[in-house]
C-alpha cells in the first residue's frame, strides 16, 4: 500500500507505519497478508510447503491475479526445495505442483504466466542445485517486475483523473491484489498523493466475498483517500444521477480481442457506464494479457462454493467474528467468480506500457 506518495509498501498497524508486501519468499516459506481476516485483523499467514501455498490461493488467503501469479512462482520454488537428491523425483514433484497450481484458480492469466516462466528458467539448470537457484531468481524477478509494472500503471493512468472526479472501483484492484501499488488503485493513489488532485472514490461492496467493502475500503483508509461504500446494485443509480465520472477496474485475463475477465459484476458496470456515457477503464499489467486466447469465449470461468453466497462473515455487536447463514438450506446457489466484459464496452486499457484507447467514451 503506497502510503502518502512513498514508493515502499506501507500500512498502519497500531498507529505505526510499517513496510509490508502482499506476499514474499523467506527461505522455504511463503509469507502473505491473510486477506481472509481483513479488515477485522491484520495477520501474516506463513505457508511451509507448496501444497499449503496452493491451498492459500484456493481459499483466497492471497488473491488478485498478479499476487496469485507471484504466489504460484514462489510455490514452484517451495516444490524445488522439497526434493533433495533424485532428479527424476524432483521434476515429477515440480510438474505435479505446477498442475495443481494451474487448477487452483483457472481464470487468471498471471497464474499460468508465472508458472511457465519459472519452469522454463529452471530447465536451463544442469542439476537440482542450479534448478533451485534459477527458480528463486525468476520468482523474485517476477515479483520485482510486478512492483515496477504497477508503479508505471499508476503513473500512466493518473492523468485520466481530473481534480474533483468521483471514481467507481469494483472488487479490490489494489496493493493487496499485487505485490505493491495495485492496478486501478495505483492510478488513484498517484492522482491523489503525487498530483494532489481532489478525488472521491465509490467502492462497490462486490458480493459475495465483499472484496470492495473489506479490502479496498481498508486500503483507502490506510491511504487516507476519501471514499464511500455502496451496494453493488446501486451503481446504476449513482451513474444516472451524475455522481460517477469514471470507472476503473482491474482484470484477471484479457483476450487477444480485448474481451476482459474480471470479478463478477464487472460486465454489468461496463454496460451501465456505456449507457451513461461514462469512461470505463481496465488497468492491468501486460502479464494479464493472453494472446493465445482469441476472445472471451475461450476464458475459463471459475465457479466457487455455494457457501460464499449462503453464508456471510463479519463482526457481531460484541466484536466477535461470526459466520451466519443468510439463505435457506434447501435452496440451490450459483457462484461464478468472474464474468466477461466485451471489448466494445471498454474505453481504454492502462498497462505499464501506456494507455491503449479502444473507444471514444473519454472524459
Amino acid at each position: 500500500m503506497c502510503f502518502e506518495g512513498d514508493v515502499d509498501t506501507k500500512i498502519k498497524i497500531d498507529n505505526k507505519v510499517k513496510n509490508v508486501k502482499t506476499v514474499w519468499l523467506e527461505g522455504n516459506q511463503v509469507k502473505m497478508i491473510n486477506q481472509s481476516k481483513l479488515p477485522y485483523m491484520f495477520e501474516i499467514f506463513t505457508s511451509n510447503s507448496a501444497l499449503e501455498t496452493i491451498e492459500a490461493i484456493k481459499q483466497m488467503i492471497v488473491r488478485g491475479a498478479p499476487a496469485i501469479g507471484c504466489s504460484a512462482a514462489y510455490a514452484i520454488v517451495q516444490a524445488a526445495l522439497e526434493i533433495e537428491t533424485n532428479i527424476d523425483l524432483f521434476w515429477a514433484h515440480i510438474e505435479e505442483v505446477a498442475e495443481l497450481l494451474r487448477n487452483s484458480r483457472p481464470t487468471g492469466k498471471n497464474l499460468s504466466f508465472a508458472i511457465d516462466r519459472v519452469l522454463k528458467k529452471m530447465r536451463e539448470g544442469k542439476n537440482i542445485k542450479e534448478c533451485r537457484r534459477l527458480a528463486i531468481e525468476e520468482a523474485e524477478l517476477i515479483a520485482k517486475e510486478d512492483i515496477e509494472f504497477c508503479r508505471k500503471i499508476g503513473e500512466h493512468g493518473k492523468d485520466l483523473i481530473k481534480s474533483g472526479d468521483n471514481v467507481l472501483v469494483h472488487c479490490n484492484p489494489g496493493a493487496l491484489g499485487t505485490i505493491e501499488y495495485g492496478t486501478a488503485l495505483a492510478i488513484i493513489r498517484f492522482a491523489y498523493h503525487h498530483d494532489g488532485k481532489e478525488i472521491f472514490v465509490y467502492v462497490n461492496e462486490t458480493r459475495p466475498k465483499c472484496q470492495g467493502s473489506r479490502l479496498t475500503a481498508w486500503e483507502l483508509i490506510q491511504e487516507e483517500i476519501p471514499f464511500v461504500i455502496i451496494a453493488d446494485n446501486t451503481a446504476g443509480h449513482f451513474m444516472k444521477n451524475g455522481k460517477i465520472d469514471l470507472v476503473i477496474v482491474g482484470a484477471d485475463r484479457i483476450a487477444k480481442n480485448g474481451d476482459t475477465a474480471n470479478k463478477i459484476g464487472t460486465y454489468s458496470l461496463a454496460v451501465l457506464a456505456k449507457e451513461n456515457k461514462i469512461p470505463f477503464y481496465v488497468a492491468a499489467p501486460s502479464s494479464t494479457f493472453d494472446l493465445g486466447c482469441d476472445s472471451g469465449l475461450q476464458i475459463p470461468i471459475e465457479n466457487r462454493s455455494e457457501d460464499e453466497i449462503k453464508y456471510f462473515s463479519g463482526l457481531d455487536e460484541e466484536g466477535v467474528l461470526r459466520k451466519i447463514k443468510i439463505g435457506p438450506e434447501e435452496a440451490k446457489y450459483l457462484n461464478p467468480a468472474f464474468d466477461i466484459t466485451p471489448a466494445e464496452y471498454i474505453t481504454a486499457f492502462i498497462t505499464e506500457k501506456g494507455i491503449k484507447i479502444l473507444s471514444d467514451t473519454l472524459p
